[in-house]
């Protein structure tokens, strides 16, 4: 049995400070995940053992330790050999190895119902604890599919990635026992403009010689990686490994990127001195190829800002649950009640249209493929422009100790604005949105039978909805295009509330979401039902 901490010190008797957590059930103590995962028929028993798992003290204490100890670049040996490798700290590894034998990577494509919905689960699950371990692991997910039609060496990559086993060691793909896969897309000239790519494909055989550079490599550790080049029939996607037979590939590794957050994790600028590759899909056609992965990142990208939010709500909630200000505790206090409960709405919106998603994820029917095309891309933009602003709420909560990294508060901060740039900042995913409409009519259809699942069940989301038709009988113009993404997703989230969320919840974001009965701050609500609406983050 551990000792407890002393608190009669010299000076005074330490009060009014909240108990630590202890360890923490993410999945038991969270109904509304629970549900939602029963309405995507995703699998319970694996996202069971991997919540208990990670709210252990010893797995968030490694997720700390992930962070407070950053990788570290390693270029050279001491006889002044390359070695180009990243060193990470243990906890990293545990992370990394937990998240994995769950099915991280795997689960979605091992033949289960629900497994995009578990893996969904699992996305918001891990980022709780340390989002910057799922980097790798996102990646790998998205991959699986790209490499599916590919046949010959893709075979090998397709059974390692789909493996449970973590193996960080540097050795050549047939040796491993599972692997991880990374992107190198954007260059300097480019960004999201990778048609703008100059990095050089040359024919060598039955492989490529790849020459350029990348400004972005996420997580440079991986045994390989997807990327971009010009070869002679245009733009192409070519898979990259890591470490050959007996050598090492031509990748170097220039620097590490000092970033804000997912610090635990490696992100690296790299250069192709004639690195070994292989072509995936038609010469030309690389970013048909590649926007397999794409569609798929994007889910991560829609589920980890909920996870965030859970995470901030659930600290914030434990604080004022422990502590008093003026002979109340802050729980008690009606503008507390106020502002967490306003929070919680919105956390709640973007797990379910989150899970939503993920659900059509898993059918292959072509209206709800189409729907997931269109929904991803919803999830994502509205979920990653709340987060941030969720997030900061929660550390005002703390008052002073949430801007102290004893608390994980400033990690969560850090980490908020991340998914809403990664895959697609703000405009770029709005005007996918637009090209999308206006390409796909099924999308359309998709989106509309969305909404009209909802109608006659609340009159204020009919005038709403209506007031949106109107407004836009057809696509906005490209100066309005967040200003109808923001309504578009708003009105799915509710039309998927009311059908999905108890009253007061779906009551409550209609009111303040649909309705705009509200400020525009947050917290600057009337009339929620606090008890209702806040019991969803306790259950």
């Amino acid at each position: 049995m551990q000792s407890k901490p002393r608190t009669a010190l010299p000076t005074h008797e330490v009060q009014n400070q909240p108990p630590d957590r202890g360890d923490c059930d993410l999945w038991a103590s969270d109904q509304v995940l629970r549900e939602k995962v029963t309405l995507a028929n995703g699998q319970a028993e694996p996202l069971a053992s991997l919540g208990r798992t990670l709210g252990t003290m010893e797995l968030r204490e490694a997720g700390r330790d992930a962070n407070r100890h950053p990788p570290e670049l390693n270029l050279f040996d001491r006889g002044g050999r390359r070695l180009d490798e990243v060193r990470f700290h243990p906890a990293y590894h545990r992370l990394m190895e937990v998240s994995q034998f769950a099915g991280y990577a795997a689960i979605a494509w091992e033949g289960q119902p629900g497994g995009h919905a578990t893996h969904a689960a699992m996305v918001y699950l891990a980022g709780q604890v340390e989002p910057g371990h799922c980097c790798p692991m996102t990646m790998t997910y998205a991959a699986i599919p790209a490499l599916a039609a590919q046949g010959g060496v893709a075979d090998i990559w397709r059974e390692k990635l789909m493996s449970r086993r973590y193996d960080p060691t540097t050795r050549p793909i047939a040796e491993k026992q599972g692997a991880t896969l990374g992107m190198a897309m954007t260059e300097k000239q480019g960004g999201s403009d990778v048609r703008a790519n100059t990095t050089i494909a040359a024919r060598d055989g039955d492989h490529w010689r790849l020459k350029g550079h990348k400004w972005f490599c996420s997580a440079p550790m991986s045994d390989g990686f997807l990327t971009l080049a010009q070869a002679p029939g245009g733009l192409t996607c070519f898979l990259l490994p890591r470490w050959l037979e007996g050598e090492r590939n031509g990748i170097h590794l220039m620097r590490l990127k000092d970033k804000l957050g997912n610090r635990a994790n490696a992100s690296s600028e790299v250069e192709f001195h004639d690195a070994l590759a292989y072509q995936l899909g038609d010469e030309g056609a690389g970013v048909r190829t590649i926007i397999e992965m794409v569609h798929h990142t994007r889910l991560d990208t829609a589920m980890a800002p909920a996870g965030l939010m859970r995470a901030a709500l659930a600290e914030a909630h434990h604080w004022v649950s422990h502590r008093s200000a003026f002979q109340r505790r802050l729980i008690d206090q009606p503008l507390m009640r106020a502002v967490l409960a306003d929070l919680t709405l919105d956390w709640e919106g973007a797990l379910t249209l989150g899970m939503r998603v993920a659900q059509a994820f898993d059918s292959n029917t072509p209206e709800q493929r189409a729907f997931a095309r269109i929904g991803v891309a919803l999830a994502k933009f509205l979920a990653n422009k709340r987060c941030p602003v969720v997030v900061v709420e929660a550390m005002e909560a703390l008052g002073g100790m949430g801007y102290v990294e004893d608390t994980p508060l400033p990690l969560l901060y850090r980490e908020a604005p991340l998914n809403g740039i990664w895959e697609g900042s703000g405009n770029v995913i709005c005007l996918d949105i637009l090209r999308s409409l206006a390409r796909d009519p099924l999308a359309a259809d998709a989106l509309h039978a969305e909404f009209q699942a909802a109608t006659g069940t609340d009159r204020r989301y009919d005038t709403a909805l209506k007031a949106h038709q109107e407004r836009w009988p057809g696509l906005p113009p490209e100066s309005e295009a967040r200003w109808y993404v923001e309504r578009t997703a708003l009105l799915l989230s509710g039309s998927l509330l009311l059908r999905n969320a108890p009253g007061p919840v779906a009551d409550g974001f209609i009111t303040t979401r649909i309705a705009n009965d509200s400020g525009r701050i947050s917290g600057s609500v009337s009339g929620l039902d606090t008890d209702a609406v806040l019991s969803r983050l306790t259950a």
